[in-house]
């Protein structure tokens, strides 16, 4: 049974798979940048297969999107294989929501690689454009957005500052300019039948953020990578109010835990009416999970 929105207490949308099914340690490059992430984060990281991930939400009666990042262009990274992603989710349907991620740079490849992943049933692509090192507006791209466009799904995009590499020397070789959510802009506008999720509170490019989403029906926001308690007093605002239609939680899993994040969420300041459309209702619809009700567009201009 695919993801029930009615049997779940929450849609995580915004989550990663680390380690291979097998068992394979993380190669040295990647060691060295997963290393730097927990540091970042505060402490050690877990590094699930995707198997656990489904045993991890199913415990908490939550489902989640899960996907890998393709960026062995842009850091030198060999990451968990997208077919791993792709079977897991077959074998765990009731609680995974599988994601794709190809890199950009392949070009043609790129485009005939998200037509496999579609046909085996991904519901959306995950960009990094830190990691993979692109500029998301780069119309060398625009056939593998179109590809995306034409099935429609959801293309995700990191945006901000990243833990990948951070405290590393040079950053690791991470350039953070790729990942300005302005940069997003042109694809709502080149493409307004993608659905666009900009993923993370968007430091420090938050207002920038911000004002694609209110502008833009495609254009929608993850709250993932940092613990509530740190959403600047504008993402909080706009949470409940301009944009209550279009913020999806997400936890950034292993980085930060589902469980933090809620009991963090829990503390502030959002309206009754707003917690489950923030926690279940926008990524239902986003994700068609409810077959009877049309993803449509939420824009809403009520700028309480």
């Amino acid at each position: 049974m695919p993801v029930d929105p009615e049997s779940v207490l929450a849609i995580d949308v915004h989550t990663h798979v680390q380690r291979r099914g097998d068992g394979a340690p993380l190669d040295a490059t990647a060691r060295s940048y997963a290393d730097a992430a927990a540091r970042y984060f505060g402490g050690r990281v877990a590094e699930p297969t995707a198997a656990d991930i489904a045993e991890y939400y199913r415990e908490r009666r939550m489902a989640a999107v899960l996907f890998t990042v393709d960026s062995g262009a842009g850091s030198g990274q060999v990451g968990v294989p997208n077919g791993e992603v792709i079977d897991a989710a077959a074998d765990h349907p009731d609680v995974l929501i599988p994601f794709a991620s190809v890199d950009p740079h392949k070009g043609v490849l790129a485009v005939r690689e998200a037509r496999s992943y579609i046909e085996r049933g991904v519901r959306g692509f995950k960009f990094h454009p830190n990691t993979q090192a692109f500029w998301p507006n780069d119309r060398a791209h625009y056939p593998l957005y179109q590809v995306i466009a034409d099935a429609g799904l959801i293309a995700l995009f990191h945006s901000g500052q990243t833990g990948i590499g951070a405290g590393m020397p040079g950053g690791g070789g991470i350039r953070l300019k790729y990942s300005d959510p302005m940069l997003l802009d042109d694809l709502a506008v080149d493409f307004p039948g993608l659905d666009i999720v900009i993923a993370h509170p968007s430091f420090p490019w938050q207002d920038e953020a911000l004002a694609v989403a209110t502008h833009k029906p495609n254009v929608h926001i993850d709250l993932s990578g940092w613990s509530p308690k740190y959403f600047p007093e504008t993402l909080v605002r706009h949470i409940n109010g301009p944009l209550r239609h279009k913020v999806l939680f997400g936890s950034d899993y292993p980085m930060i835990t589902p469980d933090r994040w809620l009991a963090d969420f829990a503390k502030l300041a959002i309206r009754d009416e707003v917690r489950p459309l923030v926690l279940k209702e926008n990524a239902a619809r986003l994700l068609r999970l409810r077959p009877h009700e049309p993803a449509g567009r939420a824009h809403d201009s009520d700028h309480r």
